[in-house]
């Protein structure tokens, strides 16, 4: 097809030229990067991504199409894509559908041809910006008084805009273990990995009341993956410390990381660039084991502040910086890590997260 020309502008001035993919529009947010090589639609659809633009890193994206099966939300969540090589044309014979007309449909902006390793680098560098992508609009100026209306992500509340406001529920009633998920924007597969294992899942509005989740009387509570900064959440901060009052086993991935920090008084910070891939090593501390981990996180939790709490264990650490990847709560049934386990995409190295939680409710029916 013909393609349009598009715009990408840096908060700090940085303009690249290329073309347009997608929905032909303008679309604004927080730039950042994935190194994966696969799962690109997982990625897109992944509600921790709310807010943001995504720079894909491997050089072609869209080769194997898309298929309804491939998603871990309901819809796209990046605000916009930006690739080297975005391809139309598919491969594999299970797709049906290409990704641009996938992003059509979604109503997502994308940008092709663009060296996206130099950027990388450059993000890398200079660290996470605001940016905007336009294919319909050619003055800079104009683009460039759009983007600087664009707020920052730190500061962002943006979990109780991707959570589910009706609660539902997932696997058999009349399963014994029984789980209350707190969903600040989780993903189709975590809650997955909890029912394979034999657990019955009611899924909670971001800002449900202890009082409420506990008419469902659970057995085991999560807190879910999310987006925005964990800083302004005071009302899930509230709600995981009155689980924790309880002394009822809690599980908390990403975002349930950093507010099990938060509600045990460690400060979170917005991270220079944060991490998104498919192979981020984490030393389990535990047991003496490496891990091959996908993330997708742009705050992280306080080392010193950690390290000087007698109420907490570091469990997990990242062997590429030796940032704090896991922790636990001595004296309680409570659980955390800044990675992704459900691996989708991704090594599934550690699933084992997901009999642990598993076993610490069982464990604490006896």
């Amino acid at each position: 097809m013909t393609k349009n020309k598009a715009i990408l502008i840096l908060a700090d001035g940085t303009i690249l030229y290329g073309k347009a993919f997608g929905k032909i529009g303008t679309a604004t947010g927080e730039i950042c990067f994935n190194t994966g090589m696969t799962g690109y639609q997982e990625v897109f659809t992944d509600p921790s991504y709310s807010g943001q633009v995504i720079i894909m890193n491997t050089v072609h994206v869209g080769n194997y199409g898309v298929k309804p099966e491939d998603v871990e939300s309901n819809s796209v969540k990046v605000k916009a894509v930006i690739g080297r090589n975005l391809e139309e044309k598919y491969s594999r014979f299970l797709s049906d559908n290409s990704l641009q007309q996938y992003l059509e449909d979604q109503q997502i902006v994308a940008i092709d041809g663009v060296d996206t390793r130099a950027l990388v680098a450059h993000v890398r560098t200079k660290g996470a910006m605001n940016c905007i992508i336009s294919s319909d609009e050619t003055d800079i100026e104009k683009l460039k008084q759009q983007l600087n209306d664009v707020p920052s992500m730190d500061g962002l509340e943006l979990a109780s805009v991707v959570s589910t406001n009706e609660p539902y529920t997932l696997g058999e009633e009349n399963e014994h273990c029984r789980i209350a998920v707190l969903d600040f924007g989780v993903k189709k597969n975590i809650l997955n990995c909890l029912v394979e294992r034999g657990a019955y899942v009611k899924v909670f509005n971001a800002k449900t009341t202890f009082e409420e989740l506990e008419q469902f009387k659970p057995n085991g509570y999560f807190i879910s993956n999310g987006p925005g900064d964990p800083a302004p959440m005071d009302y899930a901060i509230k709600t995981v410390k009155q689980i924790l009052a309880a002394d009822k086993p809690l599980f908390g991935i990403c975002l349930g990381h950093q507010l099990l920090a938060l509600a045990n008084d460690i400060p979170t910070f917005k991270m220079h660039h944060g991490h998104r891939g498919l192979n981020h090593p984490v030393k389990n501390i535990i047991t003496g084991k490496a891990e091959i981990t996908t993330q997708n996180h742009g705050f992280g939790i306080d080392p010193e502040a950690v390290k000087q709490n007698n109420h907490l264990e570091i469990t997990h650490v990242n062997l590429n910086d030796n940032s704090i990847e896991g922790i636990r709560i001595k004296n309680k049934k409570a659980f955390s890590v800044q990675y992704h386990p459900e691996a989708t995409p991704g090594p599934h190295d550690s699933r084992y997260l997901f009999d642990d939680f598993i076993a610490l409710i069982n464990a604490n029916q006896n």
